[in-house]
């Protein structure tokens, strides 16, 4: 039995990780100050005896130490993320994601721990070269756009980690692809999926961001977490770069079309500036599609899931985790409660919204 230590467990990804470790038979601890993750991801978890939850900031040097000292091997996937976070408060984006990174990647050279670091295709920019390799280069937009401080973020703890690898630090690294599936959370990471979700349930219209024409390929989460175990289990991608996604797009305007379908919404479909939602300090990539001809040959990673079935998928989780809580109250002499008052009562209740 291995002791595995998952930063950011109670997130997203993190979450369906812990969940495969745990059934495959490891310890795991799982240390998240839920910024982003919610209690609720780990919930099922909490009385399993392999199972340790520990609350704390990857920025606290201490708790990071003994988390990594008792580990065989960790999965470093906290950050803040979220492009509406990113743009809202882009300093403390940039402690967490650079600083704690930094924090882990010391501990685990220290120690002696083999890492898989979680990146992001963000790292690439607003390149057009396609479809995106790992050695390629990279293109940024300006400083003065709080977006690419993500980008910018992501590539420094690449560096970091590339370089303890190069002193002998067993690290992979890992560039997700537009991630989605049960427990997508839009209030936490600000999903296009997920909000897509949640208006279609609640009859109010998709909002697409400009004209909708941008391009992204949609990877499903059992494909994703297979594709990282594999990281972690194979010796040959020790110091390497891995793009994991899906390369199959589809269009932003294509996909609010699918989720309409899926869900079976009667929702109109609004295009919105993308200053109405972000402001002014934002700008967008057009097209972004991996090649993952490495992680095909050196993983043998291969997604399935196409994104009808995908989406198929995560409508009916969300169906019963969330609709119950979005639907308007039965006509019993009461009047019913709008939309908006039940998304304020969840609010408050801490549960995840999509």
């Amino acid at each position: 039995m291995r002791r595995v230590l998952v930063t950011g467990g109670a997130g997203f990804i993190g979450s369906h990780l812990m969940d495969f470790l745990l059934e495959r038979g490891d310890y795991v601890l799982c240390l998240d100050d839920c910024s982003t993750g919610t209690l609720g991801n780990i919930a099922p978890h909490r009385k399993n005896r392999r199972f340790e939850f520990v609350s704390g900031s990857i920025l606290q040097g201490r708790i990071v130490a003994k988390c990594v000292r008792n580990a065989d091997l960790i999965f470093h996937f906290a950050a803040a993320v979220g492009v509406r976070h990113i743009v809202e408060n882009p300093l403390r984006s940039i402690r967490v994601n650079v600083e704690g990174a930094a924090n882990v990647l010391e501990k685990a050279f220290r120690y002696k721990k083999k890492i898989i670091l979680a990146s992001s295709s963000e790292v690439y920019g607003k390149s057009t070269n396609l479809p995106y390799r790992e050695e390629d280069d990279r293109l940024l937009g300006p400083t003065t756009i709080n977006r690419w401080s993500y980008a910018a973020g992501k590539a420094i703890d690449e560096h970091l980690a590339l370089n303890y690898g190069r002193q002998g630090l067993a690290v992979v690294i890992l560039r997700f692809f537009n991630t989605y599936g049960p427990r997508i959370n839009e209030e936490a990471y600000g999903t296009v999926i997920a909000q897509f979700i949640r208006q279609a349930f609640l009859g109010e219209p998709l909002t697409v961001h400009g004209d909708g024409k941008q391009v992204r390929c949609f990877s499903y989460i059992t494909d994703i977490v297979a594709g990282i175990i594999k990281a972690s289990e194979i010796k040959a991608a020790e110091g390497e770069i891995f793009n994991l996604g899906n390369p199959n797009p589809s269009t932003i305007m294509e996909l609010a079309e699918s989720v309409k379908r899926v869900t079976a919404s009667l929702s109109p479909i609004q295009q919105v500036p993308y200053r109405d939602y972000y402001g002014q300090s934002y700008e967008d990539t057009p097209v972004r599609i991996p090649d993952i001809s490495k992680a095909k040959q050196i993983l043998n990673f291969e997604p399935f899931v196409s994104l009808a079935e995908g989406l198929r998928r995560t409508v009916a989780w969300c169906r019963r985790n969330y609709r119950s809580s979005l639907e308007p109250e039965p006509a019993n002499g009461r009047p019913k409660t709008p939309p908006a008052v039940l998304l304020d009562k969840l609010k408050r209740q801490g549960r995840p919204l999509s």
